[in-house]
């Protein structure tokens, strides 16, 4: 059968619709895309007020100094492929974070998912909050669904950073969106020399940030978080939207 060749044909593009590149920050200036936020009104998954209210708590029980960025307190530990069943599972996602006594139950079953080779309770029976301010993990923290209630209900339980190998790259965005804790990476197996009960400071500085260990003395270099930290520091994508003025200011 003898080939059939077709002439080339340059079509142009037919919608009217603007280009996103015209509309939004060209990436390229930008290290969180984030901050291209539409200008429509939308509602955050949770109070922030509330959550403001709880991170001072937080950091008044974890002796943290927010201005420093600096954060002490007992540490956590778990170790790698932590996934989303684990921090919350899915029989608590019926919970809205929203509503007040719902975000305060939330916290209370923070990592109960977690199986029974975990003999401490990150949060014990008949409590709300947590004594541990600060979780370190190991590689792939927060892996499985992309429910927005895992760093919600870890925030609500009284954690202000994760510490961790590295992250499922879903979680970290929920984390920053959402505004409830610091997602933050080290190189070094950290879960591997702390042990839960370990009191920790992270310090977040320029350009990174340390881990401290004030029982062994040890410490860890930390990755920069970027320009989600502002955004975390702002209380989530949508305080942080209203404060720099890409939305409006709620009423």
């Amino acid at each position: 059968m003898a080939a059939v060749s077709f002439p080339s044909t340059t079509f142009a593009p037919q919608s009217t619709k603007p280009n996103p590149k015209s509309v939004f920050p060209s990436p390229s200036n930008l290290s969180f895309s984030s901050r291209s936020c539409p200008s429509f009104p939308l509602t955050p998954l949770r109070c922030s007020p509330l959550r403001r209210a709880a991170i001072t708590v937080a950091c008044a029980s974890a002796d943290v100094s927010s201005s420093a960025k600096a954060f002490r307190g007992l540490c956590y530990v778990v170790g790698d492929n932590i996934d989303t069943d684990q921090i919350i599972p899915a029989e608590h996602l019926t919970l809205v974070p929203s509503n007040p006594s719902e975000y305060e139950k939330l916290g209370s079953f923070a990592l109960c998912g977690l199986p029974s080779s975990y003999t401490t309770r990150f949060v014990v029976p008949d409590a709300t909050k947590t004594e541990y301010s600060i979780i370190i993990g190991g590689a792939n923290f927060g892996c499985g669904s992309s429910r927005e209630h895992a760093p919600v209900a870890l925030g609500a339980a009284g954690a202000v950073a994760v510490v961790a190998e590295s992250y499922a790259r879903i979680f970290f965005r929920n984390s920053v969106a959402t505004g409830e804790v610091y997602p933050i990476e080290v190189e070094d197996r950290v879960c591997e020399e702390c042990q839960t009960g370990d009191e920790v400071s992270v310090l977040l500085e320029e350009g990174g940030g340390r881990l401290i260990n004030h029982r062994t003395g040890k410490e860890w270099k930390l990755k920069p978080i970027g320009d989600a930290g502002p955004v975390i520091e702002a209380g989530g994508i949508f305080a942080y939207a209203r404060k720099t003025g890409m939305i409006p200011s709620a009423a």
